[in-house]
């Protein structure tokens, strides 16, 4: 059985196949068998956005940002995803969340 992050490489090997249905699939039993393996609903939130699922895809860069709450760049991701959802306001919202994650990191590193 491969480990997380080897089901996760296989998953991309098949995007970049050009088989996204297929690594799709890959990344959807990866997401529910390790639902916190936040890499996994990262890509899915591409992908899906990339088949036109875009409510699925701002589901998915929702889980990202609920796992990886300081993370600037999650939700600079997710206001990209509600952008081409044309989600206007919740573009917004993530990417001032985004803009006040990264002034909390740099406020940190200087303290």
């Amino acid at each position: 059985m491969p480990t997380v992050h080897e089901a996760y490489d296989e998953a991309i090997a098949l995007q970049q196949a050009g088989k996204l249905d297929e690594a799709v699939s890959k990344l959807e039993a990866l997401a529910a068998e390790h639902p916190d393996y936040a890499l996994a609903h990262a890509a899915l939130s591409v992908f899906y956005g990339k088949l036109n699922r875009q409510d699925e895809a701002i589901e998915q860069a929702r889980k990202v940002c609920e796992l990886e709450p300081d993370d600037s760049f999650s939700y600079m991701a997710m206001s990209l995803t509600c952008q081409r959802a044309g989600r206007l306001p919740e573009a917004e919202e993530a990417l001032g969340t985004a803009m006040e994650k990264q002034w909390a990191a740099r406020r940190n590193a200087e303290q």
